[in-house]
């Protein structure tokens, strides 16, 4: 078996396609004993990883790849089976793929990572692990980087060859214009966003777009019916609620949505609609997004809860039959952009959404200031559908290139 490991660590080395990497690249290092890698399924963790080893430490032989979802490991631990890399075939650095899908998984981390103190180990898996600061607590020892889907500026790199660097939200806050030169030869800018806001968040796309829908479809499948399913032990008919609550999502607009609603719909009870949302939030198939205002108005106001992205919008309408809600769609990839930016961003009463420097409302083209008129913070209108902004009007495709 462990040849058959070797071979297929190899393999896909050979395999791998160096052309691009993901934003995340650059800043991945290995300077901890214990580093994760964590993120929703389908958004490319495992090619950055092998990418990783192809491009700094493939050559060296010192390091190991291997994913903990092969049926060897119903039978052999992983202590035993990283013992063995380490101390027999003399591996310095080893990658675990798929942690999550072993079970008991963080107490065998933390064994590993106590027994070896000359090994590092890299994990990667689902983005319920950010739940490893439970019972024993790697969360102090790991250093965690989260890979999110892909942003537009990634999109237009991949699919037409070009190098277009990110842009960081306060220049393209306080000189839309100068932001925006970088992008005056890239042709047809405005079709390519609407591609994207269909069809470029997940890095397969570019396998085969045909399938593209289908494949979404059994990222959230696999996702509700393995992941969730076997991290929070539920059984089967509560799991097609998590599907339902999903469609729901794609239905209707977020100002129409909250807990009541959600549960009222679902037909069951508020507390355990709460528990679903936080589950879904947690392995990014949903966003939570808090209201602006703090202190205790701030706490009994509702979160928005959206769909993780907009192609999950596209996909789940499958299931509906009906057309996208323009206005929702806008909307969620402004909050996609930012939220996976890391900048925080909330709804407000002020306008549609605010972070804490300024306000913002999304529209179309035909969207006025009658909103921001009267405010005493810096407010813009963000745009689809335009490609030269007016002073305090920001084109909406431009947040895509925040990271």
């Amino acid at each position: 078996m462990f040849r058959f490991i070797t071979e297929t660590y190899q393999r896909l080395i050979e395999s791998l396609d160096l052309t691009h990497t993901r934003y995340l690249y650059p800043s991945f290092t290995l300077r901890n004993r214990l580093t994760g890698l964590i993120g929703p399924r389908g958004v490319g963790k495992t090619t950055l990883l092998l990418q990783y080893i192809k491009n700094e430490l493939f050559k060296e032989g010192k390091c190991f790849y291997f994913s903990a979802d092969l049926i060897y490991f119903q039978q052999t631990s992983l202590l035993q089976f990283v013992s063995d890399l380490h101390l027999k075939e003399g591996y310095r650095i080893i990658f675990i793929d798929e942690i999550h899908k072993y079970q008991g998984w963080n107490q065998e981390l933390k064994n590993i990572y106590d027994a070896f103190p000359s090994l590092k180990i890299v994990f990667s898996g689902s983005s319920m692990l950010d739940l490893i600061e439970g019972s024993h607590d790697l969360s102090r020892r790991a250093k965690l980087y989260r890979l999110q889907g892909m942003s537009f500026r990634e999109y237009l790199n991949f699919s037409l060859g070009l190098n277009l660097q990110p842009i960081p939200l306060d220049e393209i806050l306080d000189n839309t214009t100068a932001a925006l030169l970088p992008l005056k030869d890239v042709d047809r800018i405005l079709p390519h966003f609407e591609d994207y806001l269909k069809d470029g968040y997940y890095p397969f796309v570019f396998e085969d777009p045909h399938s593209y829908y289908e494949k979404i479809s059994r990222v959230v499948d696999k996702t509700i019916f393995e992941d969730i399913a076997n991290y929070y032990s539920l059984k089967t008919p509560n799991l097609h609620y998590f599907k339902k609550l999903l469609t729901f999502l794609a239905s209707i607009p977020p100002a129409d949505l909250n807990m009541h609603s959600l549960a009222k719909n679902l037909g069951i009870d508020h507390k355990t609609v709460e528990h679903y949302v936080a589950i879904l939030a947690a392995v990014g198939l949903i966003r939570e997004m808090r209201p602006y205002e703090g202190g205790s108005p701030g706490l009994r106001k509702p979160c928005k809860i959206l769909l993780n992205n907009t192609n999950l919008i596209h996909t789940m309408q499958q299931y509906l039959g009906q057309p996208v809600c323009k206005g929702m769609e806008r909307e969620l990839f402004f909050i996609q952009s930012l939220q996976n930016a890391n900048i925080e961003v909330f709804y407000s009463k002020q306008a549609d959404y605010r972070t804490r420097q300024a306000v913002f409302e999304i529209g179309g083209k035909n969207k006025t200031r009658e909103q921001l008129k009267d405010l005493k913070v810096p407010s813009y209108v963000v745009k689809d559908d335009i490609l030269l902004p007016m002073k305090g009007e920001i084109p909406l495709f431009l947040f895509g290139f925040l990271y």
